[in-house]
C-alpha cells in the first residue's frame, strides 16, 4: 500500500494485504468453487519439512536474522503441521522501556486480520437468512455512492470501487494530530464520499477498507445487535476465542505487548499501544494472541461456522494483480495459504492455513515500520515458509515508492 505522510496506509488500512492501486482489469465473474486452489497450491508431494531440532534450528536463524536485520523489537511465531510437529517461539522484547521479553501469551492487535471476522459475521447472516451476498448495500445503509448497484459480495471481495477512507488527507491529518480520537464509522464514510467512485462495481480489485466499514454496519441493521455484541455472541464465542475483542475504545486487555510506530509527524519512534482502533473499526480494529489466532486459521480457512455453501462462496477468490495471490470474502490466498495479514500502528500479523498440509502459521510483531518497503510481518512469514514449506513461500513484494506524497 502507498504509504502517507508519516502515517502508512498499509498500516492505516489496518493491515492491507494488497495496494489500492494492485487492481485486475478483468470483469467480476464468480469461478467453481475448486478455484479457492489459486496459484501455489502444491501438487501431492510437495515438501513439507518435519519440524525436527535440526529444522528449529534453521528457523531460529531466520527469524532472528530478520528481527535483527529489520529492526523489530519483538516477534512471536506459531507453525503447527499436523504428524510433522509444532514450532512455537517468541523472539526479542515485548516492551523496549523496561526490556521485558516477548512471550507467546501476549496479547496483540491484529489489524485487518478483523476483516476475517467481519465478513464470517456477514456470512452468519447469510447462512441466518437474513442477508444475502447479492443484496445491494443501500438495502441497510443509505448514502453511499453507487448503492443501488453495489452488493454486500463486492464489498466483502473489495471490488465496489468505493474510495479507501485512509487515502483522504483529511483524515490522514485528523488521526495525526490526535491518535486518541474517536471516531464513527459514519466520520469515516464521509471521508470515502467526498470522493468520486473509482470504478463500477465488479470491474476491478482495490483494497479499501471502506467496505470493511459499510459490513460492520450491514451486521448492526441486519442483526439489531451493535457489531461488537453480534460478532461476540456469534463468531467469537462459537469458536471459543476467549482471548479475541472487539474493543469499544482504547482498551487492551493484559498481558499484552506495547506496540512501537514511526507513523508520525516527525517520523519518530512513538509507543503507539494505545493509540485508539475506532478509526479502523470492523476493518482492523480487534486484538487476540497466538492460541486463538491458531483456531482461528482453520476456522476461518475450513468454514467451521459456515454451511459449506457459504464457505465455497467465500473461497471463490478472484485475481487482485499480484502473482499467487487472490482474494475470496474478507480472506485471501497466499501461495497455497489461506488468511490475511494484519497492520496498523505498532502492530503487523499474519494468520494463514494450508489445506494441502493441514498446517497453521501465525505470526505476530510489535512494529509496523517497513524494512526497505516491505511488511515485517510479510519478511518473517516468508523466512518460515521457505525452509518448512518451500512449494507454498508466503510472499507479497515491496511496498511501491509513492509519488502522490511523502512515503518511506
Amino acid at each position: 500500500m502507498r504509504r502517507h505522510v508519516g502515517i502508512a496506509t498499509a498500516a492505516l488500512s489496518a493491515g492491507a494485504l494488497l495496494t489500492s492501486a494492485a487492481c485486475s482489469g478483468a470483469p467480476e465473474s464468480v469461478p467453481p468453487a475448486a478455484a479457492v486452489a489459486t496459484s501455489g497450491t502444491p501438487s501431492p508431494g510437495a515438501t513439507v519439512r518435519d519440524l525436527t531440532p535440526a529444522v528449529a534450528e534453521q528457523l531460529d536463524k531466520a527469524v532472528t536474522d530478520t528481527l535483527r536485520q529489520a529492526g523489530v523489537p519483538g516477534v512471536i511465531v506459531g507453525l503447527w503441521i499436523p504428524g510433522k510437529g509444532s514450532y512455537v517461539r517468541a523472539f526479542g522484547v515485548a516492551d523496549k522501556s523496561s526490556g521485558a521479553p516477548m512471550s507467546d501469551g501476549l496479547r496483540m492487535r491484529i489489524g485487518s486480520e478483523t476483516k476475517t471476522f467481519t465478513a464470517t459475521a456477514v456470512l452468519r447472516l447469510v447462512d441466518e437468512g437474513k442477508v444475502g451476498l447479492d443484496d445491494t448495500v443501500s438495502k441497510y445503509v443509505e448514502g453511499v455512492p453507487n448503492g443501488d448497484r453495489i452488493t454486500l459480495r463486492q464489498l466483502a471481495g473489495m471490488r465496489s470501487g468505493l474510495y479507501p477512507y485512509t487515502d483522504d488527507p483529511g483524515f490522514v491529518k485528523a488521526f495525526l494530530s490526535d491518535p486518541d480520537r474517536r471516531f464513527t464509522p459514519q466520520e469515516l464514510l464521509d471521508y470515502a464520499f467526498r470522493h468520486p467512485v473509482g470504478f463500477q462495481p465488479g470491474q476491478k480489485f482495490q483494497y479499501s477498507n471502506t467496505n470493511a466499514i459499510l459490513l460492520g454496519l450491514v451486521v448492526e441493521k441486519a442483526s439489531g445487535q451493535r457489531f461488537g455484541d453480534y460478532l461476540k455472541q456469534h463468531v467469537l464465542e462459537p469458536s471459543r476465542l476467549d482471548n479475541t475483542l472487539f474493543p469499544t475504545g482504547a482498551e487492551f486487555p493484559q498481558p499484552h505487548a506495547h506496540g512501537y510506530t514511526t507513523q508520525t509527524p516527525d517520523g519518530q519512534v512513538a509507543d503507539a499501544t494505545h493509540w485508539d482502533p475506532s478509526w479502523a473499526w470492523s476493518a482492523g480494529a480487534m486484538i487476540s494472541d497466538l492460541s486463538d489466532l491458531r483456531a482461528w486459521a482453520r476456522i476461518a480457512a475450513t468454514g467451521t461456522l459456515l454451511k459449506p455453501a457459504t464457505q465455497a462462496q467465500r473461497l471463490r477468490t478472484l485475481p487482485t494483480g499480484y502473482a499467487g495471490t487472490g482474494y475470496g470474502l474478507g480472506i485471501f490466498t497466499n501461495h497455497g495459504w489461506i488468511g490475511h495479514n494484519g497492520s496498523l500502528p505498532g502492530y503487523q500479523s499474519v494468520t494463514v492455513y494450508l489445506p494441502s498440509a493441514e498446517a497453521t502459521l501465525v505470526i505476530l510483531n510489535n512494529t509496523d515500520t517497513p524494512y526497505e518497503g516491505n511488511e515485517n510481518s510479510t519478511l518473517f512469514a516468508k523466512a518460515v515458509t521457505s525452509i518448512v514449506t518451500p512449494s507454498n513461500v508466503y510472499d507479497l513484494p515491496p511496498t511501491p515508492p509513492s509519488t502522490a506524497s511523502p512515503s518511506r
